[in-house]
């Protein structure tokens, strides 16, 4: 059986609707995409590491709470993919842009007042959570230089997934790889003051991270007014629609709190951490980083995989939309094993990507040896959740991933890290334990097939 899938206005031939080549052509770009967002922390993560091991940890700290402040806007505007992918995969063309606009109407002014309210409470809340008088310094400078391009992550999340609704993974790509070498060049300039920059440390990294994410929104909003899509796909900007609005609000906003709860959780994991010590939260963030070069990937095979299912719901092939949640499955599990191997191999050089400090490391060892098995997990419960997320299937996982992050995350972690003295090692292995059961639960949903009755 062959297939036409048609992708901007391109026709190719696939042998098999859903199929592992379908998945892996529409998914190569999105991997690369997210491995480059993920490329953007790394960079600045490894650039302050040379500063020392604190102002790591307060890079890591005051990021995972400004993301955490942020994710539920980000998780939202991702819901932007399933309407547009629907709309494809029926064959209403000019459906498609005017999403873009009633998700930005939606959602851009309270970031926007959200994010002011962030700037004025970040310190205060940085002292709340009790990590040292520095960490709270560096991390609070740090965070107030990102925060001026939150808005702009916002703009840039909707506008990425209008185009991987439509199956176009291309041109975020590009935007990201130009986006990627201003904040490289921003950040060195800004953290050691080259190239006639001041010299600001850990607060230029956050400035250089904000200048890239306006530049990523920019270039992407010009490629969404380009005339040949507001010719077939009309984008041009649109009146605010109350009744569409609130139609993308019921499928997209429980998106949004699943990820804000899931990372208030996170973020309190990391807190318990960074009380331990600034070696223990220096360790946690290489850590974090390391995993991330896995759990992007995911995310990238779960975008095509999303877009996918999407696509075939809409034009009412379930089969096919099954099919593409198992490709995704085989890809994903494939580059999964990869990093497995990576990261049991050569600990040591993965680590000195960050520091050289041989307390950070002794403590980064075991670390990634956790992280070879935790990557595996996570991948199932990513790759899952964006089929499910795809078919429409948003307000169960958003309760199931509430539930499980604050009955069985926390509380596991506290377990492991303080009551049974495990410290950072313990703290992630019980973080490992809950991604075993979330990614189980995702699992099981799909295979139910409840997302074939859904409708959005």
């Amino acid at each position: 059986m062959t297939a036409k899938v048609e992708v901007l206005g391109s026709t190719r031939v696939h042998r098999l609707p859903g199929g592992v080549a379908e998945v892996a052509l529409l998914a190569s770009p999105a991997v690369l995409q997210t491995l480059s967002d993920t490329v953007m922390q790394v960079v600045d993560s490894a650039i302050v590491g040379r500063l020392g091991v604190t102002e790591l940890g307060a890079v890591g700290f005051g990021g995972i709470w400004v993301w955490t402040m942020l994710v539920a806007f980000v998780g939202a505007a991702t819901g932007v993919q399933t309407f547009v992918s629907h709309a494809f995969g029926a064959g209403e063309r000019k459906q498609c842009g005017p999403w873009v606009w009633q998700a930005l109407y939606a959602l851009l002014p309270a970031a926007v007042l959200w994010v002011v309210a962030i700037e004025l409470a970040f310190g205060p809340l940085i002292r709340l959570l009790g990590p040292s008088a520095e960490l709270q310094a560096l991390a609070t400078s740090y965070a107030h230089g990102r925060l001026c391009g939150a808005p702009a992550v916002v703009a840039a999340v909707t506008l990425t997934s209008f185009f991987r609704g439509l199956g176009d993974t291309r041109t975020p790509l590009m935007a990201t790889v130009l986006a990627n070498v201003l904040n490289a060049l921003a950040c060195y300039g800004l953290v050691f003051g080259r190239f006639g920059l001041p010299a600001l440390g850990v607060a230029g990294a956050g400035i250089a991270t904000a200048i890239s994410n306006w530049t990523y929104t920019g270039i992407m909003l010009v490629a969404l007014l380009r005339p040949r899509m507001v010719t077939e796909y009309a984008t041009r900007p649109t009146p605010a629609d109350p009744s569409a609005m609130w139609r993308y609000a019921r499928t997209s906003v429980p998106v949004g709190g699943q990820w804000v709860l899931d990372m208030i959780s996170f973020a309190l994991f990391s807190t318990i951490i960074a009380r331990m010590g600034d070696t223990q939260m220096a360790a946690s963030q290489a850590m974090i980083q390391l995993l991330s070069l896995s759990f992007m990937q995911a995310f990238g095979i779960s975008i095509a995989c999303g877009a996918l299912v999407g696509r075939y719901v809409g034009a009412r092939d379930l089969p096919s939309a099954e099919r593409a949640h198992h490709s995704a499955m085989k890809l994903g599990m494939a580059l999964a094993t990869a990093v497995a191997v990576l990261f049991l191999a050569v600990p040591d050089a993965l680590l000195g990507i960050f520091t050289s400090d041989p307390e950070v490391i002794m403590l980064g060892r075991p670390l990634l040896a956790l992280g070879a098995l935790f990557q595996l997990l996570d991948a199932v419960g990513i790759i899952a959740g964006g089929s499910l997320r795809g078919a429409g299937d948003t307000r169960f996982p958003f309760v199931m991933q509430a539930t499980l992050a604050w009955c069985v995350r926390l509380p596991l972690v506290y377990c492991f890290a303080v009551v049974l003295a495990r410290g950072v090692v313990g703290a992630w292995f019980g973080e490992l334990l809950y991604v075993a059961v979330l990614g189980s639960a995702w699992l099981l949903r799909f295979r139910s097939g409840v997302w074939r009755t859904i409708r959005i």
